[in-house]
């Protein structure tokens, strides 16, 4: 009587594991992209956030969440939002490890865009909110430096390893983190339905002061120390540094409404903002703002897909680490022939996903140096935002079913991966954004179609079925109603070039449960609909956390 049974049969808890090491196929992936260099970090890394310490701030920050302080308790202005310390512990690890500066400390085709991505990866997979405010401020670097005079006084403080999180004026600080505001409410993605004005101060023009009124409907991270942000003026939609002090010091007209209540991502605040004759400055030409702030969405569209990726990498090494461990009907989950095809499925995707992370992240790092690298970054970053952001959420819920019960419980991470896994195919550009992005690629850059139909093309006679789905995917290009079937060709893109990928970079095995599910119609609508004949063990075994 009163004595507790013997708990039995579960899993140990998932934590100070190689993480770096539990995708198959990221080393080598980093070694192929030039960032060879970056191995002892990104393993080191990887350990690191993988930590009982670590994963339980990841906890903590998504159970204590940001809360906005508009005024003072004497009812002063202060449009500030709290956060719990294990948020600010995360941001703390993420620059200290040079995720928002790494590419732009190092020389182009050097590995800076790889090695990032690589440890972007690792951190997302133990918490997501905090990779946003380090997604933005990496991302902002290029449309800063459109405007160098603005870009001397803020880039020693952006690209600093310090993190600084107190709320003073930028000159006063060690390291500063830079935020984005482009849509509103009434245009969402149409940003140019945008209603923001900006008055210039004097002459105006690139460089120049203005003072912008108007609000935005998303402007995410609202306590970074400046934000990059669109507005019109005579001229038409402009683009603008505006930080959170004025050159006095005093602090800058940006007023928080109120903080989004967000499906996922709730760690990170997301605000609505009014900007009351706030201070900023031009970046870039007057009239040319979406073109000047596109460097930066760029960036973050990468993110979108590291992000996208990290989140089924993760999803899947819990589902492998569950059905271990666990026992029903007499054996082991892993031993049940259908859970194997499901896990092997998962697994699969996983890696189609991260490969074609590390091709964009390495088109990313080359582009500067190299034309043809250029090229393929121009078509891929929407192919792979496409593809890998929407398998996202497929993926999370499969492997979160391999859990059974204990995966619905927010003790476990798979709900808080579950809710984040829509995010980054809507973010910066949803599907259908992000599809007409592609067809716009394919009418206007054919130099860009034709390299990557190149790369493609080398994988060629290495299976009939990738050749068929290559020469399909090239083929589509000819047909007529190109925003009608956008998604379509999307698709058909990046089933080639996960294909090509697979072939040449994955394991036989995996290529062969690719080629034939994906490629070859052996498959049903759901994962785990693997044809019989697929080498399961050889696909799991070395996905297996360690």
């Amino acid at each position: 009587m009163g004595v507790t049974h013997e708990v039995f049969n579960q899993p140990p808890p998932l934590h100070d594991y190689d993480l770096a090491g539990a995708d198959p196929v990221l080393a080598k992936a980093v070694v192929r992209e030039g960032a060879a260099w970056a191995g002892p970090q990104i393993e080191a890394f990887g350990r690191r956030v993988a930590s009982e310490e670590v994963i339980t701030w990841g906890a903590q920050a998504n159970q204590h969440l940001p809360r906005l302080q508009t005024h003072d308790r004497y009812g002063r202005r202060v449009d500030q939002v709290e956060f719990h310390p294990a948020w600010h512990q995360l941001l703390d690890l993420a620059v200290s490890a040079g995720l928002h500066s790494l590419p732009w400390e190092t020389a182009p085709g050097e590995g800076g865009f790889p090695a990032r991505a690589a440890l972007t990866f690792l951190a997302g997979q133990i918490e997501a909110g905090h990779m946003c405010p380090i997604s933005m401020a990496f991302a902002a670097v290029p449309t800063l430096r459109l405007q160098p005079e603005v870009a001397a006084e803020w880039e020693s403080l952006q690209l600093s390893r310090v993190y600084d999180p107190s709320f003073r004026p930028a000159t006063e600080k060690e390291g500063v983190l830079l935020g984005m505001g482009m849509t509103e409410k009434q245009g969402g993605s149409d940003v140019r339905a945008n209603t923001t004005t900006a008055q210039p101060m004097a002459g105006g023009g690139p460089g120049a002061e203005y003072l912008v009124t108007g609000h935005k409907w998303f402007m995410s991270a609202p306590m970074s120390d400046a934000f990059l942000v669109l507005a019109k003026t005579s001229s038409g939609l402009s683009c603008f540094l505006m930080p959170r002090f004025t050159p006095d010091g005093s602090v800058n007209a940006i007023r928080l409404q109120r903080l989004k209540d967000k499906l996922g991502n709730r760690s990170n605040a997301s605000s609505e903002a009014e900007f009351e004759g706030a201070w900023a400055r031009m970046i870039g030409e007057e009239g040319r703002g979406v073109a000047t702030i596109i460097e930066m969405v760029a960036g973050t569209r990468l993110d979108c897909i590291i992000g996208a990726a990290s989140h089924m990498r993760q999803a899947v090494t819990q589902a492998i680490h569950h059905v271990r461990h666990r026992k029903a009907f007499g054996s082991l989950l892993i031993e049940k022939p259908l859970m194997r095809n499901v896990v092997a499925d998962l697994e699969v995707e996983a890696e189609a996903a991260v490969l074609l992370m590390m091709r964009v992240a390495g088109a990313f790092d080359r582009a500067p140096v190299d034309e043809r690298e250029a090229l393929v970054r121009r078509v891929l970053t929407p192919v792979a935002k496409y593809w890998v952001t929407k398998r996202c959420s497929e993926v999370v819920r499969e492997a979160l079913e391999c859990l059974g019960g204990s995966g619905y419980v927010e003790e476990s991470i798979m709900p808080r991966l579950y809710r984040e896994s829509p995010l980054n195919a809507i973010w910066e550009g949803s599907g259908n954004v992000i599809a007409l992005d592609l067809i716009r690629v394919l009418a206007r850059e054919p130099g860009a179609v034709e390299a990557l139909r190149a790369e493609l093309e080398e994988s060629k006679g290495h299976d009939r079925r990738l050749d068929r789905a290559i020469g399909r995917a090239f083929a589509d290009f000819s047909m007529g109603d190109a925003e009608y079937r956008a998604r379509s060709l999307a698709e058909s893109l990046a089933l080639a070039t996960a294909g090509s990928m697979l072939a040449r970079y994955a394991a036989p095995e995996v290529f062969g449960a690719y080629a034939a599910s994906r490629l070859g119609g052996e498959w049903g609508s759901l994962y785990g609909t693997l044809p019989v004949g697929v080498d399961i063990e050889s696909i799991i075994e070395p996905a297996v956390p360690v």
